[in-house]
């Protein structure tokens, strides 16, 4: 084999390693959905599964072509998991279901890149996390059931807009600017909801 692994080989060692981590009570990451997922992060055949991903097919999408402003995003929501991409003003997280957001992934094209940081509860401001176009930044956690309370965006170039779905609140007015941050901070209430526009 002079080195190298054949394929059967790194199945092989793939599934070695998977039954070694599984028996220690360990996990790796994996392309499909987890054993106690709700089936909710699934999307259709050929549909983007990350923020990234979504901006490259809604640019293909465009009259405009690649100099597009965009910006996509997912959340992670309470009880369902990852849910599918949306794009510019589209709603990420839920209404009407006392759902908390607890981490939002988010990718632009055309733009520059941006910077994100999430207000989550029982830490405060979690820490400025940045990317270039075309790659997924994510802010606030998974597994650990802590909702996040607050969100702040920034990007490279011209201005971002946000609006907020906040426990007991509803719908808070949208802001425009380069940074901006919407949700609450010192109030225990649970961002449930966010829509993005550059």
């Amino acid at each position: 084999m002079n080195g190298f692994v054949t394929k059967s080989g790194k199945a092989l060692l793939a599934l070695t390693v998977t039954a070694v981590l599984g028996a220690t009570g360990m996990s790796t990451a994996h392309a499909g959905p987890a054993a106690t997922d709700t089936g909710h992060d699934r999307t259709p055949a050929g549909a983007p599964r990350t923020a990234a991903e979504a901006v490259r097919a809604e640019q293909g999408k465009r009259a405009a072509g690649p100099d597009a402003r965009i910006v996509c995003y997912r959340a992670h929501v309470a009880g369902i998991g990852w849910q599918p991409a949306v794009c510019d003003g589209g709603i990420a997280g839920t209404t009407g279901q006392s759902r908390a957001v607890e981490a939002l992934e988010v990718a632009t094209g055309s733009v520059g890149g941006l910077c994100l940081n999430a207000h989550l509860q029982g830490i405060g401001w979690q820490g400025t996390r940045c990317g270039a176009d075309y790659t997924n930044v994510v802010v606030g956690t998974t597994g650990q059931s802590r909702r996040m309370e607050a969100l702040w965006v920034g990007v490279d170039s011209g201005s971002v807009a946000a609006r907020a779905h906040v426990q007991n609140l509803g719908w808070l007015g949208s802001v425009r600017g380069n940074p901006v941050t919407v949700g609450t901070t010192s109030r225990s209430l649970r961002l449930e909801a966010v829509q993005l526009w550059v």
